[in-house]
């Protein structure tokens, strides 16, 4: 039983899981438990009013309706009715709600257990208008533990279904301030220096067209802009190359050799292998120029996007959830213990409401299916937001990734990209499936607890952003430490594709 805060009684509202409406000096209405509702309970499923965008922008923005709507698809606002505009925020939340855009409605569902007199409470995201009310002695006290993650989070020997409520330790603080490499939770998984000897340099395929008199590369130059092959895949390189007296023109990847202007009495186009990405250092600087001229870029290296401690506080808690989720897998659905998160970025400070955030477990027992991978359900949930958004038509039901053989002029455009920009929490180093729907998906960053060093697609078996011939490169974190209970509880045989 909480103590009780100052709260004044609200009218009698009691719903079937037994929440009541009470008043807060702190956070005026808000949704209270009446007795003991235990976690994965559906509170309430609320309908929503919808506001057409130019409504939203011409009237509702203006109102204190704007501290209350969510976002919605073709650029609608939604309005929860029921107890939907009622949950006030905490970070972290102990309700986490779903969009379900078919019926109109927004599913709000306990995190955990939540005891009588507790206040239920959803999150909004970081970009609040207004200074969080201070934890109040209404959340649950347990003794601090530390399972070797820093304490992430603990399943009890008596309460195997409970996940402890552990403090996030970077939660208080300067949230601007930059947090030092040592100090972070993970380890940031460095690879060998970038193609510093002949047999590392990756190369690709271009066709190239010799020019004997030099006068012909102005107008080469500006057919080469007309035709669009001026693009930024080759970026990285320089158009033009000397060598003695003989003058080349590179002009494109593409399949079939392109026809530069038949007055001008050109040899034909032929292939040579140039770099796909620009120098880092000066002896990679070295190698590839011998093959191409390569553009020098000394600033990229050795400098990773500094994590604020407010972001850390953010990525402690996805990582957390995600914990949560294998565990709550195998414990009632006696599944692997697997699961992967895609929080809304911590960056995206422009949203009025919070983007959705997809989460998913392994299911390959219950479904009897090979790919039922947790990432792989991850990628399809966000796949399936975006169709739902008008973003991209819905993917096939067994596709594990961003067809590769799409179309180019749609890849050129990002329109497939599922995870740019995203960061993507998993339990156990995803395998080298996995691995390739995230390197399709353009994932910024990937975040693992459990290393696979017999399966992993992120440096145990085989490291794939890392590869000759890949298109994308994304960061791959470890999270720091061993663990007890926790690792017991979501241990897999090591030879498991994850």
């Amino acid at each position: 039983m909480f103590p009780e805060p100052s709260l004044s009684p609200g009218p009698h509202h009691l719903n079937r899981t037994g929440c009541l409406i009470k008043i807060s000096d702190n956070t005026g209405r808000g949704v209270y438990a009446s007795q003991f509702i235990p976690k994965n309970t559906d509170i309430d499923i609320s309908p929503v009013l919808l506001f057409s965008k130019q409504e939203y922008e011409n009237h509702g923005r203006h109102t204190v309706l704007d501290h209350y709507t969510f976002k919605w698809t073709e650029g609608r606002m939604a309005l929860a009715l029921g107890l939907g505009s009622l949950f006030n925020h905490s970070d972290p939340p102990n309700v986490t709600y779903s969009l379900d855009i078919r019926n109109d409605s927004i599913r709000y569902t306990t995190a955990r257990n939540i005891h009588e007199g507790e206040e239920l409470c959803i999150f909004y995201g970081h970009n609040l208008w207004f200074t969080p009310a201070k934890p109040s002695s209404q959340t649950c006290s347990e003794p601090e533990t530390d399972d070797g993650w820093g304490g992430l989070t603990v399943v009890g020997d008596d309460q195997q279904d409970e996940i402890m409520d552990i403090p996030n330790p970077y939660a208080d603080g300067d949230t601007e301030a930059i947090t030092s490499e040592e100090d972070l939770p993970f380890i940031r998984l460095k690879p060998a220096p970038e193609e510093e000897d002949a047999q590392s340099i990756q190369t690709v395929q271009a066709w190239v067209v010799d020019v004997p008199d030099p006068r012909h590369i102005t107008t080469l130059l500006k057919w080469l802009k007309q035709a669009g092959l001026d693009g930024p895949e080759l970026g990285h390189l320089k158009r033009i190359r000397k060598h003695d007296d003989l003058t080349s023109l590179l002009l494109s990847t593409t399949a079939d050799p392109p026809q530069p202007p038949e007055d001008l009495n050109l040899p034909a186009p032929y292939l040579l292998p140039v770099p796909t990405s620009a120098a880092l250092t000066l002896p990679s600087l070295s190698l590839k120029s011998a093959l191409w001229p390569t553009m020098y870029t000394p600033r990229r290296k050795d400098e990773p996007e500094p994590w604020t401690r407010g972001k850390v506080a953010w990525a402690w808690n996805a990582m957390k959830r995600t914990v949560g989720a294998a565990t709550k897998a195998r414990l009632e659905n006696d599944e692997l213990p697997i699961a992967a998160h895609i929080p809304a970025p911590y960056d995206d400070r422009t949203a009025t409401s919070p983007l959705p955030t997809f989460i998913a477990a392994d299911t390959r027992r219950s479904t009897r299916h090979p790919l039922r991978h947790a990432s792989i359900i991850a990628i399809r949930q966000m796949a399936d937001y975006r169709a739902s958004q008008g973003l991209d038509p819905p993917p096939d039901d067994d596709a594990p990734s961003v067809d590769p053989q799409s179309d180019p002029k749609e890849t050129r455009n990002g329109s497939n990209y599922l995870l740019t920009d995203q960061t993507f929490f998993v339990t156990h180093e995803p395998c080298i499936m996995c691995s390739m729907a995230l390197l399709h998906s353009r994932v910024k960053e990937v975040i693992y607890l459990h290393p696979m060093s017999k399966t992993g697609g992120c440096g145990g078996s085989a490291c794939l952003p890392m590869l000759k011939g890949v298109n994308h490169r994304f960061t791959i974190f470890q999270w720091k430490g061993t663990t007890k209970v926790t690792a017991e509880d979501i241990r897999i045989d090591p030879t498991i594709d994850v």
